[in-house]
């Protein structure tokens, strides 16, 4: 293994590789594991475990308070309302009961973005603006009909259009567009200003939702929706950041009214995970963010104790499976059967994969593969690291 990852391929980019056997405790490989790279979203795997450190069994809604016929409702930043895929109407069939709506809008306190975040990926899938009560998945999903527009929410439809142009939507304001050559469905993220709340609400519940400042206001009733194993294996599975980043901010709605993911993160490295080596410098929950430096060890570390308290069919079934599901649908196939569980983290010079290999005899194995810098496509690089996992799988 030390030839091979020593190899004229890899001379040209930062890389990262180890190995542990969490049953004989012993590491087997490690090239560079104490170094620091950009995880990408490998750093979903700590989104994981703080999810699962904080959140109930169900996410919790919102949080409510009734006055006569009068609802006070507060965001928890639920991600699942209405949510594209998902699609929970939980909420919604409980706000429907009462006559009049108050949602407490001034609980966020977080920035829509994250930091180091790309300014011109706006109009992308794959970033969504944060907030405190998402709809939507704060994405409108967009597709064609032969020569008729298709929009969820249906709202937006007025405001979309067919286009030449690669764009899908105006900087900072809600004008979409859908090519003219495009024949699937695109989800474009919409700008979550007062106005565009408003109207969402208004759209779905109309004259029946006022927008209010009510931080002092009490709310001690909490509603729950889905099970949050479905939150937490959509984004490990498909690497989904909207979810990544609304995790966090559910988490801190357990211990406090306002909404910020930074104290969460901050508390998560001081106390549940004090116990890693290498303390990670973590600015986001998706890995969107650049900033985010991790190493391998703290990686395999922290899998090591998920493993450990976690029963392996709920753990690997929230990480995508080698040539079956997920970001790793097409690499890393099993002969028979996947023998790969990891997460993924794919940035325009990063690709990560951390999580559970499963050799032939058996051997539960735990890896994180970093590899940064590099000046090729992401597709160079995974076969080299298949020819290791597949010696791993094969010799131990």
């Amino acid at each position: 293994m030390e030839k091979s990852i020593n190899a004229n391929f890899f001379d040209n980019q930062f890389t990262g590789f180890i190995v542990y056997n969490p049953r004989t405790k012993d590491t087997i490989f490690n090239h560079n594991a104490n170094r620091y790279f950009v995880p990408a979203s490998n750093t979903k795997i700590f989104t994981l475990f703080t999810g699962l450190q904080y959140l109930p069994d169900h996410v919790p809604a919102l949080k409510y308070a009734v006055h006569q016929d009068t609802l006070i409702i507060r965001g928890t930043g639920d991600p699942s309302f209405l949510h594209p895929y998902f699609k929970d109407s939980t909420a919604l069939n409980f706000i429907k009961n009462y006559k009049a709506v108050k949602l407490i809008s001034d609980n966020y306190a977080n920035a829509k973005f994250g930091p180091g975040w790309a300014w011109e990926d706006y109009d992308t899938y794959y970033s969504p603006e944060r907030s405190g009560f998402p709809l939507y998945g704060n994405v409108a999903s967009i597709s064609r009909n032969e020569d008729q527009l298709v929009v969820y929410p249906k709202f937006l439809e007025s405001q979309t259009s067919f286009s030449s142009s690669v764009k899908r939507r105006d900087f900072n304001v809600n004008n979409f567009y859908y090519r003219l050559t495009r024949k699937d469905t695109i989800q474009v993220p919409f700008v979550l200003d007062t106005e565009m709340v408003q109207s969402l609400w208004n759209d779905l519940l109309p004259n029946k939702v006022e927008l209010i400042a009510g931080k002092d206001i009490k709310t001690d009733q909490t509603l729950y929706s889905i099970p949050t194993d479905s939150l937490y294996k959509r984004m490990m599975l498909v690497s989904d950041n909207f979810l990544a980043e609304q995790i966090l901010i559910l988490a801190s709605s357990t211990v406090s009214d306002t909404l910020d993911a930074d104290p969460i993160r901050k508390s998560m490295l001081d106390n549940q995970l004090k116990f890693l080596k290498q303390p990670p410098k973590w600015r986001d929950g998706s890995g969107l963010s650049n900033y985010n430096l991790i190493t391998p060890l703290s990686l395999v570390q922290l899998l090591e104790k998920l493993y450990t308290d976690i029963p392996r069919e709920r753990l690997f079934n929230f990480f995508p499976a080698g040539g079956k599901s997920g970001t790793l649908k097409d690499w890393f196939a099993g002969e028979k059967e996947p023998y790969i569980f990891a997460k993924t983290g794919t940035l325009s010079s990063a690709y990560c994969v951390s999580g559970y290999l499963v050799t032939n005899s058996g051997e539960v194995l735990i890896i994180s593969f970093m590899n940064n810098h590099y000046v090729t496509s992401s597709n160079a690089v995974k076969p080299k690291m298949q020819e290791l996992f597949e010696y791993l799988r094969d010799t131990y």
